[in-house]
């Protein structure tokens, strides 16, 4: 046997430990939705929706240092292809969702070879403007995407010919939190491959990523094209359990809302864009319930907390002193 061999193997089984204990919280969180929260699941679903935006946006910004407030641009076509898809005929919820990601991926090719070109300033502009074009043409393509009025009329078929969605929304959570474990293990094993550490070495100093021979644009793009899938997949999913998709779905605010979400949880760190999009929408749900004309003013005010006293977000500050305490103990 060789060293290699030795050394891959405890990778390897910790890799698989990994991934069971990350199965094993969503689904613990999952349960826990729909059993406490029996009468609220069509908006536990909502937030799976947005979950996949945020981890998308977790991609390109907390993984790449890509500065962007378009990204609902990939959200929100997705979910107008899937849409689209079904009032075409194609009403398997499984077909649905790789439209959507077939969607998500090809706009985020278009957006990547745009946005990525530049640093700084200018790809914040350049984002914010592809995501107004999105809007704006998704206003105008009336045909296409219902403009205004938004897009309706969807219903998803059966899952596996099987399993109905009924008006209660237990059947679309549960198909929704298992694709969204599925896309979440996935994704912590991608976070661990060698491209995506070259995409955090990249983010770390670009240009000693260049000066050690790393091709910096091409790795960008398909970044984005693989939070586009990830996105893709989110509209897909939003698109099958309301049966309508509206221009608030490819809007600024709903950028605008991610990048909060991202920043609640924690950049960098695919948990923490998990965990800050259920904090969010929480806060959000009930905090706007109880006071519909000042929730605002309360969203502020938490933000500000958590940039003052958790700049990593909340997720990296906890990691962060729970690392701290190991070490203490181990020390002594």
């Amino acid at each position: 046997m060789t060293t290699a061999s030795v050394t891959a193997a405890p990778v390897a089984t910790a890799g698989l430990r990994n991934d069971l204990m990350a199965a094993a919280i969503i689904a613990g969180l999952g349960a826990i939705g729909y059993f406490v929260f029996p009468d609220d699941l069509a908006f536990l679903t909502r937030v799976i929706g947005l979950a996949f935006l945020v981890i998308s946006l977790d991609l390109v910004t907390g993984y790449c240092g890509v500065a962007t407030l378009g990204h609902a641009a990939l959200f929100g076509v997705a979910a107008y292809a899937a849409g689209n898809a079904a009032l075409a005929g194609i009403t398997d919820p499984i077909a649905m969702l790789l439209v959507g990601a077939v969607a998500g991926t090809c706009t985020g090719l278009v957006s990547g070879l745009l946005v990525t070109r530049f640093r700084g300033l200018p790809q914040l502009v350049l984002s914010i403007a592809f995501g107004q074009l999105v809007a704006a043409l998704a206003n105008k393509l009336s045909s296409i995407t219902g403009g205004s009025d938004g897009l309706a009329g969807i219903s998803p078929g059966p899952i596996f010919g099987v399993f109905s969605f009924d008006i209660y929304g237990r059947t679309g959570y549960v198909f929704s939190l298992v694709v969204l474990l599925v896309a979440m293990v996935a994704l912590l094993r991608f976070a661990r491959s060698p491209f995506s550490l070259m995409c955090r070495a990249i983010k770390d100093d670009t240009l000693r990523a260049r000066m050690i021979g790393v091709r910096v644009y091409p790795r960008l793009v398909i970044m984005y094209c693989v939070a586009g899938a990830v996105a893709g997949v989110g509209g897909a999913v939003a698109a099958i359990n309301t049966g309508v998709v509206g221009l608030d779905s490819v809007g600024f605010e709903r950028s605008a809302e991610a990048l909060i979400m991202l920043i609640l949880g924690g950049a960098g760190n695919l948990w923490g864009a998990l965990i800050g999009t259920i904090l969010f929408e929480l806060f959000h749900h009930y905090v706007s319930a109880a006071s519909p004309f000042h929730w605002m003013i309360l969203v502020g005010l938490l933000l500000i907390v958590v940039v003052l006293f958790f700049p990593r977000g909340l997720v990296n500050e906890v990691v962060r002193r729970v690392e701290d305490f190991r070490q203490a103990r181990a020390a002594r």
